[in-house]
């Protein structure tokens, strides 16, 4: 990933509600969730998620599919980790000693 297209996915991320809904996705794994439940999860009202849900869709973060009368939506784990890499990838100058940082969860 180059330093523009990573500068441009930041730039999705920048919102709360975005950052939100990308914590909700990852969380709920590779089956998605229903977008009204997103809506409840972040707190938003259905046509605030609505707004949301479709700027992280046509940036590359969210796969959306339609379900009968509902949508669905999942996070692209391949952008997703394609982002953190680009930040990760020269961490702490390849000392795996110092790279221990980046493993640890914070709690």
């Amino acid at each position: 990933m180059i330093a523009e297209d990573a500068a441009t996915l930041f730039g999705i991320l920048s919102n709360a509600d975005r950052l939100g809904v990308i914590r909700a996705l990852v969380e709920a794994g590779p089956d998605g969730m229903k977008a009204g439940d997103i809506a409840r999860k972040i707190r938003a009202s259905p046509s605030r998620a609505s707004f949301h849900l479709n700027a992280l869709s046509e940036s590359g973060f969210l796969h959306r599919e339609r379900r009968s009368r509902t949508l669905n939506y999942r996070i692209d784990f391949k952008t997703i980790g394609a982002l953190i890499t680009f930040l990760m990838e020269d961490c702490c100058k390849g000392s795996a000693e110092l790279r221990n940082c980046c493993s640890m969860r914070l709690s």
